[in-house]
Order: C-alpha cells, then sequence, then structure tokens
C-alpha cells in the first residue's frame, strides 16, 4: 500500500511539471520560445476595425518627398584643354630641362633651353653680310653721283657743239663722238641705278637673314604658351628638338580637368550643358562636376556618345584615372510610395490603396524614381495607405488586416 501511493505521488509530480511546462511553452515565457516582433496589425486613419482573419498586408503611407533623378555614367579623366609644346625651331640639341612633369607652370616660363652656339656663328657671319651689302650700296650711290656728273658733261658738251657744227667750225665726225658720249653716259648713269637696286636687295635680303637668326636665337628658350600644369615630359638633355616626334611637353592648360564618359543614345537625349553632376574618382572620393559638353554625335558602331563633365582645378585629380559619375537629369517635389508598391499594365499604372480595410485598385501617374520610392503625379493624397507590395494575389474588394512595419498604433492612429 505504501509503494502504490509513492508510485502515485510520482506520477501526480511528473504530470504537474509536463503541464506547467507545456503553459509556459504555448503562452511563449520560456527564453527559448519568444517568437520575434511582428509588425502591428492596425485600425488606418478614419478606417473601420480590422478583420482578425483577413489576409495581413504591410501598408506605407503616402508622403511628400524629393526626388532626383540622377543617370550614371563611366569613363577617364582628361584634360579640358591640352597644350603640346614643341620646338619652333629644329635640329638643335637640348641642354638644359627645367621643369619636370607635375610642375606648375605660368606664361612665358621656360621649360627648356637648346645650344645656341651655331645660331651664334651663322649671326656673326650675317653681321659681316651685312656690312658687306651696306658698302657695296654705298659704292653703288658714289657710282650714280659719277654718273650723273659724267652724263651733265657730255650733254653739254653736245649742246655747245651743234651751233658750231652748223657754222662749220668743227665737223661732223667731232660732233659725232659727242653725241655717242653723251649717249653713252646716260646708259652708265642708268647701269649705276641698276646696280644700287640690286646692291639694296642683297642688302635687304641679308637683313632679312638676319632677323630670322634673331628670331631663332630667341627661340632657343621653349617656354610656356599658357598657365598650366606639366603632365608629360619628353624632353632629355643631349636630345634633339624635333617638330616631328612627340612634343616635348604636355600641358593640362590652367589645371583643368573632366569626365570624358559615354553615354547611350537612349540617355545621352536627356542631358544637356549645365546639369549637375557628382563624380567618385578612384582613390579620391566624391568630386562636384557640371556637365559642360554633350556631344552632337553619336558613334556608328557602339551607340555610344560623348559627355564631358568639368570638375576644375583639383590636385588630387590624375589625368587617365577611371571615374564614375552621377548626372542629375531631374528634380521634383511630390508624393511618394514604394517602388515595389506600383504595378504595371498595358492598360495602365495603378496601386493598391486599403480603405476600410478593403483593397481598391487606383490608376496614377508615376513621376522619378529616387532609390526605392517612386513619385506619384497624379492619383493619390498625403495620408493614404497603398500596399507595400502590390501583387495580383490581392484583388479589388478582398478584406485585408493592414500592417505598417516598424510603426506602433499610436503612431497612426492621428
Amino acid at each position: 500500500m505504501i509503494a502504490f501511493t509513492a508510485k502515485y505521488v510520482r506520477m501526480l509530480a511528473i504530470a504537474g511539471v509536463v503541464g506547467i511546462g507545456g503553459y509556459l511553452f504555448v503562452t511563449g515565457k520560456l527564453p527559448w520560445t519568444k517568437k520575434p516582433a511582428q509588425p502591428a496589425t492596425v485600425a488606418l486613419d478614419g478606417q473601420k476595425g480590422v478583420d482578425l482573419l483577413a489576409a495581413a498586408v504591410t501598408v506605407s503611407r503616402v508622403t511628400p518627398m524629393s526626388f532626383v533623378e540622377q543617370t550614371i555614367v563611366t569613363g577617364t579623366l582628361v584634360p579640358r584643354d591640352e597644350i603640346l609644346v614643341g620646338p619652333e625651331i629644329e635640329g638643335l640639341r637640348i641642354v638644359e630641362v627645367l621643369v619636370d612633369e607635375g610642375a606648375r607652370v605660368k606664361k612665358g616660363d621656360i621649360l627648356a633651353r637648346l645650344v645656341t652656339d651655331t645660331l651664334d656663328a651663322q649671326i656673326a657671319q650675317s653681321d659681316a653680310s651685312l656690312a658687306k651689302a651696306a658698302a657695296a650700296v654705298a659704292q653703288s650711290k658714289s657710282n650714280i653721283i659719277a654718273m650723273e656728273a659724267k652724263n651733265v658733261e657730255t650733254k653739254k658738251a653736245l649742246e655747245r657743239g651743234r651751233p658750231l657744227r652748223q657754222s662749220g667750225v668743227i665737223s661732223e665726225a667731232t660732233q659725232d663722238v659727242r653725241e655717242s658720249a653723251a649717249t653713252s653716259a646716260q646708259a652708265q648713269l642708268v647701269s649705276a641705278q641698276d646696280a644700287l637696286k640690286l646692291t639694296e636687295a642683297d642688302k635687304r635680303q641679308v637683313e632679312a637673314l638676319r632677323r630670322d637668326l634673331d628670331w631663332k636665337r630667341s627661340r632657343t628658350d621653349v617656354r610656356a604658351p599658357a598657365d598650366g600644369v606639366v603632365s608629360r615630359r619628353v624632353a632629355r638633355v643631349g636630345g634633339y628638338a624635333a617638330g616631328a616626334a612627340d612634343a616635348m611637353f604636355r600641358i593640362i592648360a590652367r589645371g583643368e580637368i573632366e569626365l570624358e564618359a559615354d553615354v547611350p543614345e537612349v540617355v545621352i537625349a536627356r542631358m544637356k550643358d549645365g546639369q549637375r553632376a557628382t563624380v567618385d574618382v578612384a582613390g579620391v572620393g566624391e568630386v562636384p562636376g557640371v556637365v559642360r559638353l554633350v556631344s552632337p554625335e553619336v558613334d556608328r558602331a557602339t551607340r555610344l556618345g560623348k559627355v564631358r563633365i568639368f570638375l576644375g582645378d583639383t590636385a588630387n585629380l590624375r589625368i587617365g584615372a577611371f571615374a564614375r559619375g552621377a548626372i542629375t537629369v531631374a528634380t521634383s517635389e511630390g508624393l511618394g510610395v514604394p517602388l515595389s508598391a506600383v504595378l504595371y499594365s498595358d492598360v495602365a499604372t495603378s496601386v493598391q490603396l486599403v480603405r476600410d480595410n478593403k483593397i481598391v485598385s487606383k490608376s496614377v501617374k508615376t513621376g522619378l524614381q529616387t532609390g526605392s520610392s517612386i513619385e506619384i503625379r497624379e492619383g493619390l493624397i498625403v495620408g493614404d495607405f497603398v500596399v507595400t507590395r502590390s501583387g495580383t494575389f490581392l484583388r479589388e474588394g478582398d478584406a485585408v488586416r493592414p500592417m505598417i512595419k516598424g510603426e506602433k498604433v499610436t503612431e497612426v492612429r492621428q
């Protein structure tokens, strides 16, 4: 009897423990049986009570938002204007290079110097030729003076002989000699004048050669044609300056850099000068910019057009670097809903409203997209509630239990 009573007590104890454990498990009071928080089932503003047996749906409130539509482009950093600096005279050896890549230069700064020995010798030779030409001109002028005097003398002798010939004082042969002398003197005068013109022409030629040598001598200093940054230096001491070779220096004019990007033809039509952009440069970060140039041509093979985004003179930017740009093509202020709330069909674009805890389909007119939100330009008002993820499983008039994720009941009951 005692054994039976003890066994009975143990069974009652076990049954009690199991009952208590079951109760705690069902009620979720055990630590490992707690259920995750669920969105609150709420009665929406001004709407009827919730049918707890209806299907649960998550809703979103229609609220005013700012929309910015951007187009992403990728490309390479390039100079806005690149200046190629080469020698103005060829064939001279480089004796000094004064700047290196990355140096900032001003207009007129000396970048390199060329050898001047050959030009100096040619200038000295030209000076001697110029002096010789000046002496020849002076001699020609003296000859003209002598020929003019002789010409006057022979003419006077001819004039004096005419009355004497008529009176028979001198013979006809003597008069003929005087006429020949006058004609010869006139011819010699003309020859002397022509000789002067020739010597003066020779002098002008020598002077032109001298000016050319002076110009070449002044160009032995290779100078920067504008302010900017030296992006490449090919010139080396001991090398020869040649215009047919690569430029001695490349300069980024004013240090200004742009992003040159390829844009599909369907997108480039929406771009225009002056649009704002943000450019993410590898290793540098975001740099503000503005669209400066939209190419009027689209490549026939790739169907891409060129767009230039001006970034200005920023020290950390390097031409040739990869960059990604976001161009703001449109902005707007309007009502916003989640992108997933909009249904698209051949008939219309619509959303699913929740009114009196029932589904109401509403046609809308959409606008810009920003992230996961889309602008609604027509069809909704502030405070409407739309199904966050619309779908064909919900139909017009279906009863639902609206839930707002992340909000408490007091937050949706105005």
